[in-house]
């Protein structure tokens, strides 16, 4: 760790040396993750990355996991690279309980959800992005369950931002893949629309893994001169067929990665999932600062299909969502320098049903019919003083708690249910305490060394406590709350179109919630103690008017300190844990990508992606011998434009490589393993008009 932090100084010197040389003037960078209000980026001590929509236009991905894998400290597993379908997003090295540590926003307002079925990426076209906001270990004041590693937040566009006009876009690619887009935009004096729609299609790279999914949203603004009022609709739905993984086991001389790596071990899997979303926002400006009052509502409707070789399991859950949020920001003196509070209320309610079938026809009358419903509410309070023109610092405390209630009516007579068992009905009630404490001292306009501290939490989600005894019997398993302090020391450079940034980090966790895949009928526990540490790099560089160069380097070591996993009758038994490193967290992965303009209206990009080698899940004890190898992968896109038209050619994975980077050991057989593998090398061609 300190030859990290000389690291850090040493390129906190170079730095201000380069600086020194040629003093440029930044631009006054506006975010609002950092605070939940409109702040100037330099007045927010913390590790942001910003990425906007000129850098999404400029990249060579086609969905926001693809933009999120490009950043630092973000790896992604994806199951079957279909339109990030079944994608999950792990921020700082927390492996397959990343999606539950890395805290998801939609305009400020939480899809991480109470069940276990991931954020749905594909849902939020990039044309519809305005930016995205990455905040890096922090966010647990402010937002609250969940924000362990950090949180991203996708703002989509405004139509007080956009350009008035129409544009329509179609795009066509490998695997009888096609997709549509529409988009409208219109504001006026005080008050406008966006409106947008889009749908996909594909067949997949797998077998079964045919995939469709449309969108459509709409957002209404107007824009008073001191009040501002805000209104996002929303609607998305999916069909997707599953192709499940590819069995190797040596010992029986199974490689069916090597043999059949695009074929399918279960043709009849299937999952649909529908949702809609409305959310409205005022705003209000008044002498001592400012106030917002928002309200949400969000609803999902899934069903699943799951032939497990002749024993079905057919399930629909139904998510209801909705949520409270005011807050407040006032401006005062009290601490002797320019200062803001912010204080505000969350409340946030899901109500869950699960009905579990052996078929679709006989889902009327379900095995289980599980029915949960769990209450957030949170006060917090969050201050930051600038305390000189170099000095900003800021401190905040959140206390939240927590009701889930529980129930799960067992039919033995229904299909299916002669072997089923039903779990008592349960509740748990929990409160937990969030703080942060940040420091950014600006050395120069240009420079400037951030550090944080602080305590997050994380509750343990629906998904996550309904499980079974060692008899197997159903039964609701409640687990502690999930703690974790970090600390960060960072240094950042902003000079013109030059960005530079370092940060070092770590995370100390207790009580973490985690799938105990060696314990039969334990299900998800409170794991021992872990930690995470590690180096961030990243940095934006224009040698030249035409070209720009990005660059991105994430060094994790992710371990746990202690424990011994007990093990059952079927499975390994006391498998060793302390000091082995944490599944499905490559220790080295670089992005690197250019953009150049070639041309008047022509643009070439390319990325490449490496990323290193990573234990399976399920191999907490690091001891099957395999690992997921490293890969590299190279996306290049041509893009040329003239008046309202825009061609883009992309090629995806340019040097054919045959990887995956999520692969599951099983805890019965000791050299068997499933892998899912990602597409080969493919293409797309996308057209676009633009009526303005």
């Amino acid at each position: 760790m300190r030859a990290l932090c000389n690291t850090v100084l040493l390129l906190g010197a170079a730095g201000m040396v380069h600086a020194a040389e040629r003093p440029v003037l930044m631009a006054e960078e506006v975010v609002v993750t950092a605070t939940r209000f409109s702040d100037r980026y330099v007045d927010t001590p913390v590790n942001m990355t910003v990425i906007s929509a000129e850098d999404i236009r400029q990249s060579s991905a086609k969905t926001v996991a693809d933009i999120l894998a490009e950043q630092a400290g973000i790896a992604i597993h994806d199951f079957f690279g279909n339109n990030a379908a079944a994608t999950t997003i792990d921020l700082r090295g927390f492996g397959i309980t990343g999606g539950q540590n890395t805290l998801i926003l939609l305009d400020g307002r939480r899809v991480t959800d109470i069940d276990l079925s991931g954020v749905q990426w594909s849902a939020v076209p990039l044309n519809a992005v305005e930016r995205i906001e990455i905040v890096r270990g922090g966010g647990a004041v402010l937002y609250g369950d969940g924000a362990t590693a950090g949180v991203i937040n996708i703002i989509t566009r405004s139509p007080a931002k956009v350009g008035n006009g129409v544009t329509v876009q179609g795009r066509l690619g490998s695997y009888a893949t096609r997709e549509a887009q529409a988009t409208a935009n219109y504001f006026g004096e005080r008050a406008g629309f966006n409106v947008s729609a889009n749908n996909y299609e594909s067949d997949g790279y797998r077998a079964n893994n045919r995939n469709r999914q449309t969108n459509a949203q709409a957002d209404l603004r107007w824009l008073g001169e001191r009040t501002d009022l805000t209104l996002k609709i929303g609607a998305d739905n999916q069909g997707i067929r599953l192709p499940g993984a590819r069995t190797v086991q040596p010992s029986a001389g199974i490689d069916q990665l090597a043999t059949d790596r695009r074929g399918t071990g279960t043709p009849l899997d299937y999952a649909t999932r529908a949702g809609n979303r409305a959310t409205l926002d005022w705003r209000r400006d008044a002498q001592w600062g400012e106030v917002h009052v928002g309200a949400g509502w969000r609803s999902k409707t899934q069903t699943s299909y799951f032939d497990f070789g002749g024993f079905p399991d057919y399930r629909e859950v139904d998510l209801d969502v909705w949520s409270l949020t005011p807050r407040m920001r006032i401006a005062h003196r009290a601490f002797g320098g320019e200062s803001t509070l912010v204080a505000g209320f969350d409340w946030y309610r899901w109500d869950y049903g699960l009905r579990r079938s052996n078929s679709p026809s006989n889902i009327g009358r379900p095995v289980n019919a599980v029915d949960a419903s769990q209450e957030n509410a949170a006060v917090y309070v969050h201050n930051t003083t600038r305390v000189s023109r170099a000095l900003t610092l800021n401190a905040g405390l959140r206390a939240e708690r927590l009701r889930i209630d529980a129930t799960d009516r067992f039919d033995p007579t229904a299909p299916g249910g002669a072997f089923g068992s039903g779990a008592l009905a349960a509740g748990q009630r929990e409160s937990e305490r969030a703080y942060e404490l940040g420091a950014r001292y600006q050395f120069l306009p240009e420079l400037a060394l951030i550090a944080k501290a602080g305590r997050s939490f994380r509750f343990a989600n629906v998904d996550e406590v309904y499980e079974t005894s060692p008899a197997f019997a159903n039964q609701f398993q409640f687990l502690r709350p999930q703690t974790a302090r970090s600390s960060e020391l960072g240094i950042e450079q902003r000079a013109g179109a030059t960005w530079l940034r370092a940060a070092l980090f770590e995370i100390d966790i207790r009580d973490e919630i985690h799938l105990d895949a060696f314990t039969t009928g334990i299900g998800n526990t409170n794991l021992p103690r872990s930690r995470r540490r590690g180096l961030e790099l990243e940095g934006t560089w224009s040698p030249l008017p035409a070209l720009t160069l990005r660059g991105a380097y994430t060094y994790v070591d992710a371990r746990f300190r202690e424990g011994v996993l007990p093990g059952g009758f079927f499975t390994q038994t006391n498998v060793v844990i302390a000091g082995k490193t944490v599944p499905l967290v490559p220790r080295h992965k670089l992005n690197l990508a250019a953009s150049w303009a070639v041309a008047a209206g022509t643009r070439l990009n390319a990325a490449l992606a490496y990323v290193g080698e990573q234990f399976m899940d399920n191999d907490e004890g690091n001891t099957l011998g395999v690992k997921i190898p490293a890969y590299t992968v190279l996306d290049l896109k041509l893009i040329h434009g003239r008046g309202p038209w825009r061609l883009a050619a992309a090629v995806n994975n340019a040097t054919n490589e045959r990887y995956h980077n999520y692969a599951v050991r099983s805890q019965f057989v000791p050299d068997r393993y499933n892998a899912y593998p990602l597409p080969e090398r493919n293409f797309t061609l996308t057209l676009e008009y633009a009526l303005r």
